[in-house]
């Protein structure tokens, strides 16, 4: 799926859910470059009445239960492709059982990202949460979650790639002799695919989280890569693709695993989102500890 496909229908799905607007989705949907005619055409394909999405964290008007302690992430540069500095959020395990890249959502570089890359950390795993919107300065530079999407659907995927291979060689520089990982959420789902695609046999493990599937992917090129991938049994949309994942992975000869969560949708493990489901957020990242405790520890 091409990615600014994607993005758009993230705002017409968000949209129907009522998180966000008609309003608010035909703004977000121009600043993705699609005019009313077209936009409106989005949103009534995606269905929908608009009314608030239920919560789905543990019941009704019940509030999340905070995450597993963290280690504090500290913001930082680090060299680029041709010249350019890369920003991210590091956190560093006291005493590493791996490295682990950590690719953000559409909404960017935020706190909820940050705090995955910090429990990673705490659980043993040194993390960098990179920000792929460095070139623009940074996802906090660009004002706005509408924004932000804008021009993560407005850069080329080459720059994406070069970036997370950036990320991957200062996590070198950072653990040294600590085998690499990968995790990604949402639009970061597809970006780990992506780099899965890009012939990267550093990566010893990864997890991409519902994320869409690069057309024609190949993963041949990443050998090394043993693959979770986790989708969620209500998130339609991004499991049209999951049988292709699996015969890539197949064809591929990667060791995987694919787990789809019932009675979960879409960005279920983000606890800051109106999607939030604890229950298949802590069975997956109890099996996402696992996993990398097999492949990277």
């Amino acid at each position: 799926m091409a990615f600014q496909q994607y993005l758009a229908e993230e705002v017409a799905i968000d949209h129907a859910d009522g998180v966000v607007s008609r309003r608010e989705a035909l703004r977000r949907l121009a600043l993705l470059g699609l005019g009313v005619p077209a936009a409106s055409a989005l949103l009534a394909a995606c269905g929908g009445d608009g009314e608030p999405v239920a919560s789905t964290t543990t019941g009704a008007g019940e509030a999340a239960t905070p995450p597993t302690l963290a280690v504090e992430t500290e913001e930082i540069t680090f060299p680029g492709p041709e010249g350019r500095t890369l920003r991210g959020a590091w956190a560093a395990a006291d005493q590493p059982r791996g490295a682990v890249l950590v690719i953000h959502e559409n909404r960017g570089l935020n706190d909820h990202i940050r705090s995955v890359a910090g429990r990673l950390a705490a659980d043993g795993y040194s993390a960098l949460a990179i920000d792929l919107l460095s070139a623009e300065g940074g996802t906090a530079a660009l004002g706005g979650e509408a924004e932000t999407m804008a021009a993560l659907s407005g850069a080329p995927q080459e720059r994406f790639v070069a970036d997370m291979k950036a990320g991957l060689d200062e996590l070198e520089r950072r653990v040294p002799g600590q085998k690499l990982g990968a995790i990604g959420f949402c639009f970061g789902g597809g970006m780990t695919w992506l780099l899965l695609a890009s012939s990267e046999p550093r990566l010893a493990a990864s997890a991409p989280f519902y994320g869409p599937l690069p057309d024609g992917a190949d993963f041949s090129g990443s050998p090394n890569a043993a693959v979770l991938g986790v989708y969620a049994e209500q998130d339609d949309r991004v499991n049209a693709s999951r049988d292709a994942a699996t015969a890539a992975l197949e064809q591929a000869g990667l060791t995987h695993e694919i787990v789809t969560y019932p009675g979960a949708g879409h960005a279920f493990f983000n606890d800051t989102g109106p999607r939030y489901n604890q229950a298949a957020a802590t069975q997956a990242y109890a099996k996402v500890l696992d996993w990398f405790g097999q492949h990277l520890a």
